[in-house]
């Protein structure tokens, strides 16, 4: 079967045996290029398999699913509390696309857990969109927004408009900071303003320290400031006015099970209810043999492109 793989720094569609082991097998219908698969192949980083942590399909039963790229232990505190995670194999290990093989194939085995049946009325085609939307459910559950607050969001990536779909389920108070015109028209389709004055909540999605540094001045005296990105290379804080105003600052990491219930199947909810969601993220779908050029539009962010979607 094909799969997109890297090597020498280059991804390529190469020929693969089809998977086998424990698991369900899924057809793949979507997988999306993540920001953060263009920084690990920037960086150099040893992915030993297929690329994609973001994918939808149909089981060999027949049943639509998102998958939940999390093949953790179950067994660890931190997966037995429902903070999996933190499982103790650690992320490079247990992820999906990243220490395992992803979605960005014809096919793959995941373990049953890691199954997401999608609601009635979410296209399987848009479901690979549950897993970012599900990192913004996390995030913003932790800081507990209230209706009346007012929330600003830096940073217009896929992420960042996932935080606008997700917040907006919540209050109607919602701003974007965009560095793009077509991240900007995209905010607006879901409901976000041009930031004006200070906010009771900053959510950076950038992950830089010039967002940072943008975040923070969105901050009113008190606020809640929840760090929702990647911060590839490291970050510079602004402590001075961190600490004269006070703020309160939370860090979000992936997606996880609060009681009995997944951030991800939040999310696969929220896609279901709000079509919009997706189509104004997915700004490209491209068959999985055109996977070089896609992975080249998903990071020319000039160009227009929000989020590219393999379709094998």
């Amino acid at each position: 079967m094909r799969a997109v793989r890297c090597s020498h720094g280059k991804v390529g569609v190469v020929h693969v045996d089809p998977p086998q082991g424990e698991g369900v097998r899924v057809k793949i219908a979507a997988a999306g290029i993540c920001g953060s698969d263009l920084h690990l192949i920037s960086l150099g980083f040893p992915i030993p398999g297929t690329f994609g942590h973001e994918m939808s399909g149909v089981t060999e039963n027949g049943t639509p699913v998102a998958i939940e790229p999390l093949a953790v232990c179950g067994v660890c505190p931190a997966c037995v509390s429902g903070a999996y995670n933190h499982c103790a194999l650690g992320s490079g290990s247990f992820t999906l696309g990243v220490g395992k093989d992803g979605g960005m194939a014809d096919e793959m085995i995941v373990p049953a857990r890691c199954l997401v049946p999608l609601p009635s009325g979410l296209p399987t085609a848009d479901a690979c969109l549950a897993e970012p939307l599900a990192v913004a459910v996390h995030g913003i559950a932790m800081i507990g927004l209230k209706p009346a607050e007012r929330v600003a969001i830096v940073g217009g990536g896929s992420i960042g408009l996932c935080a606008v779909a997700v917040a907006r389920q919540i209050t109607p108070h919602v701003a974007l900071s965009a560095r793009y015109d077509s991240q900007r028209a995209a905010g607006e389709r879901l409901g976000a303003s041009q930031p004006s004055g200070e906010y009771d909540v900053v959510i950076d999605c950038a992950g830089t320290s010039a967002s940072m540094i943008d975040a923070v001045r969105l901050c009113r005296i008190g606020a809640s400031l929840l760090m929702l990105a990647t911060y590839w290379e490291g970050l510079t804080l602004p402590a001075f006015e961190v600490s004269a105003k006070e703020l309160h600052i939370r860090s979000s990491a992936s997606y996880a099970r609060h009681g009995a219930v997944r951030d991800i199947d939040i999310a696969a909810a929220i896609l279901a209810r709000n079509p919009a969601i997706a189509s104004s993220i997915i700004t490209h779908r491209m068959p999985l043999d055109a996977a070089i050029d896609a992975f080249a539009i998903a990071g020319d962010r000039a160009s227009g492109a929000i989020k590219v979607v393999l379709t094998p």
